[in-house]
């Protein structure tokens, strides 16, 4: 006679596809994680630049609080188009590359140099 109680269950791992907003079934996924990885760069300038929030609103033309919303990784309401001048306004270059798929559907992508 078997004895009752709970089998442990096993902990089960899945593999992520790369793109976590994917993984959780957020519709633009491709977007959101360009904008997150846009706003990581950001705040990584400001950080390594030693700027205070106030002088980062200043260069990039926002109020403080926009500042320290990037400062956590949160994207917020902005654009991809616009965190993109924030990094020019920061002195970076950016470039965009189009080019065609192989698969069905094309994918973004940010590749930082």
């Amino acid at each position: 006679m078997k004895a009752k109680g709970k089998t442990p269950k096993a902990d089960r791992v899945v593999a992520g596809s790369g793109n976590v907003f994917a993984d959780l079934g957020l519709a633009d996924a491709d977007q959101e994680l360009m904008k997150a990885r846009l706003t990581l760069r950001i705040a990584r300038i400001i950080k390594e630049r030693g700027l205070t929030q106030a002088q980062a609103a200043k260069i990039l033309g926002v109020q403080q609080p926009h500042v320290s919303a990037l400062a956590r990784n949160r994207a917020g309401t902005f654009s991809v188009g616009r965190l993109m001048e924030f990094l020019t306004a920061l002195g970076q270059d950016v470039e965009i590359t189009v080019r065609p798929t192989r698969k069905h559907h094309g994918a973004m992508s940010v590749v930082f140099v």
